[in-house]
């Protein structure tokens, strides 16, 4: 599915290239021109000053936003506390209001976003304001009292649409001086933002993570706009799309062990094929098992590959595979300075353990082991055995073919003039 998702977008975007007089630029879908208007809805907690008439309450908060670009929103905000508690200045001459009361603050207010590149998820900004505060009785001096104010936030966004989000405002009420803190987390959401892009071959596009990938196309492939590395594997999502033509959803494109990143920039070995040098081993087990170089096929150790079926939960070997298993210690007795390592490997599937698959394979290896020490007379100084599971598959756990595949049992013979 995800390689016709590449595919489709790839030949979309060539069609709309071909087109005649288009020229090699993407779809304009400018987010903040498209879809400026944001409302958002939350809970919070005022801290009101000491010497004031009422105690700290929970209030409810509505905001409406303008985006005029990517740095700066203007807002409205308003604050509803349905409650709050007349404060006792108990021991005190100053005098208190003789009941609970409900309370407005309302404003509007200009917010600066500070907005990383790397990760545009996150969305920190600042923000500075004015308004009243509407009382039903007596706050301060009257029941409308003016205030400015000064704060910050952060967004996290979760996709165009949906932000969660939290912010603290501190307010100052000009008559007196009172400093009050306004606390809220809520949720943001944007009108329009989720309307399909209307393709052209003119202006720019919105790349929001950086990647070389414009946001609309990777919808379609299904990595993620605001991560420049949605596999985390090492190469950027337009290197993966534009450069190596590996999976940009799978860290490891051909099932060798490494990562594409690794393999792009570390080793020099191509992650398209998983035996890049075409020595019979794969380049994560030369570079993390053997030592030995992925580039130079003549270093290779020498590798059985055998599809052994155990009963299910057993680590008995059936003697049908006593023949395949011959040929090894004939191999073993020609170079008795040889050694061999047995690895025991298993597919994957819905219910599938990590740790029961890893001591159940660490089992079926000590059995192959056991086989070539017991009954071939291999000494078992010459011979190791681990087991990884389904932690190193060879192809993907979609079909029962693959399954099969990675359903196996390696043996990797290092000759005796091969130093590790």
């Amino acid at each position: 599915m995800t390689s016709l998702r590449v595919l489709l977008a790839a030949s979309l975007l060539s069609a709309a290239m071909a087109l005649p007089g288009a020229e090699a630029q993407l779809p304009e879908t400018d987010l903040f021109e498209e879809a400026p208007w944001t409302v958002s809805l939350g809970l919070g907690y005022t801290k009101f000053e000491g010497d004031q008439v009422v105690e700290d309450a929970p209030f409810l908060g509505l905001r409406l936003g303008y985006s005029a670009d990517a740095q700066w929103t203007y807002e409205f905000g308003l604050d509803i506390v349905p409650r709050a508690k007349a404060r006792d200045f108990e021991g005190s001459t100053r005098r208190s209001i003789s009941d609970d009361i409900w309370m407005v603050r309302g404003g509007p207010d200009i917010l600066y976003h500070l907005r990383n590149v790397e990760n545009m998820r996150f969305d920190p900004y600042l923000s500075a304001g004015a308004g009243f505060y509407l009382t039903e009785k007596k706050f301060l001096a009257t029941t409308f009292e003016p205030y400015v104010s000064i704060g910050g936030g952060l967004y996290y966004h979760f996709n165009d649409e949906w932000a969660l989000r939290g912010d603290t405002r501190v307010t100052m009420v000009s008559r007196k001086t009172d400093f009050n803190l306004w606390t809220m987390v809520g949720v943001t959401y944007r009108w329009g933002a989720d309307t399909p892009p209307e393709y052209r071959l003119h202006g720019g596009d919105l790349d929001s993570d950086g990647d070389g990938i414009p946001d609309w196309l990777e919808k379609l492939i299904g990595t993620d706009p605001y991560n420049p590395d949605t596999d985390g594997d090492g190469l950027s999502d337009g290197e993966e799309f534009w450069i190596y033509f590996t999976d940009p959803l799978n860290p490891d494109t051909d099932y060798d062990g490494l990562t594409d990143g690794a393999e792009a920039h570390v080793y020099g070995t191509d992650p398209l094929n998983p035996d890049t040098d075409g020595g019979g081993v794969y380049d994560g087990h030369e570079v993390m098992e053997d030592g030995t170089d992925p580039l130079d096929p003549y270093d290779d150790l020498q590798l059985f590959t055998l599809n052994i079926e155990f009963d299910y939960d057993k680590a008995d070997l059936r003697p049908q595979y006593f023949d395949d298993l011959d040929v090894i210690v004939r191999v073993l007795e020609r170079d008795p300075g040889a050694t061999a390592r047995i690895e025991g490997h298993a597919d994957r599937r819905a219910r599938s353990d990590h740790d029961y698959n890893i001591r159940l394979s660490e089992r079926r290896a000590k059995a192959v082991l056991d086989y070539l020490a017991d009954v071939g007379g291999i000494s078992r100084d010459r011979l190791t055995s681990h087991g990884y599971g389904f932690t190193r598959p060879v192809a993907p756990n979609d079909t029962e073919e693959n399954m099969q595949r990675n359903r196996r049992t390696e043996i990797y013979i290092r000759p005796s003039g091969q130093q590790e």
